[in-house]
């Protein structure tokens, strides 16, 4: 199997944590931001990664989307599994993960784009690097409204996984499951944000646990 991906991104992540977990061998094909749509548009008719090219027969060329990458992994490998045998557990995992992948992944982005515009920018000056982060501004409109509004998701959500996760390794359930995995990937970029460290730790803890378990390299702010 390969993976499309921009190697920053936290829904390319997510995928990746999958593959790891499943224990199924892929590669990586790292794509460059704006040409990638000559290759993906062809592919999916979509502009987004990650992208999942199976190459086995009678599979998909092409699997867009993180969340149905999982299923497509679930369905092709059903062990060890990160659906969950209740299927009011599993929807609960389902709805959860639907809720970071559309809200709290994207609070993610602007949050940690702000901070890499400001504060954050020592990490990487480069002109080319500052050139992305702004292309990634203007693609997405980071005004300083929608920032503020997203740092306010992300505090919701705080609260919202604290009572679940901070003294429990699962979100749902006792095992693994597909909202375990969309929360380490989704909230990762956090980790380079010194406030954020410091606040919850909490969660930095859980992400670390499951990028070990599922034998994906850690973000950066964790290593």
């Amino acid at each position: 199997m390969r993976l499309l991906q921009f190697s920053t991104s936290h829904y390319c992540r997510k995928a990746r944590l999958a593959l790891g977990y499943k224990q199924i061998p892929y590669t990586v094909e790292n794509l460059t931001p704006g040409a990638h749509v000559l290759k993906l548009k062809p592919l999916t008719g979509l502009k987004t990664v990650p992208v999942l090219l199976p190459d086995m027969d009678g599979e998909p060329t092409a699997i867009a989307d993180s969340t149905q990458i999982l299923r497509f992994l679930e369905r092709h490998q059903p062990n060890p599994t990160f659906f969950l045998a209740d299927p009011h557990q599993q929807t609960e995992a389902a709805l959860l993960e639907d809720w970071l992948d559309e809200s709290i992944g994207t609070a993610t982005r602007f949050v940690y784009y702000d901070f890499r515009r400001g504060e954050g920018k020592q990490i990487d000056p480069s002109l080319s690097s500052q050139l992305v982060i702004q292309v990634v501004r203007w693609q997405y409109d980071m005004n300083p409204a929608a920032v503020e509004l997203a740092r306010q998701r992300l505090a919701i959500a705080f609260d919202a996984l604290v009572d679940r996760w901070k003294d429990s390794p699962h979100l749902v359930g006792n095992q693994l499951s597909v909202a375990d995995i969309a929360a380490a990937a989704l909230l990762s970029p956090l980790a380079l944000i010194p406030h954020y460290r410091q606040q919850q730790a909490w969660l930095f803890e859980r992400i670390r646990d499951i990028h070990q378990l599922c034998n994906e390299t850690l973000p950066p702010g964790l290593m």
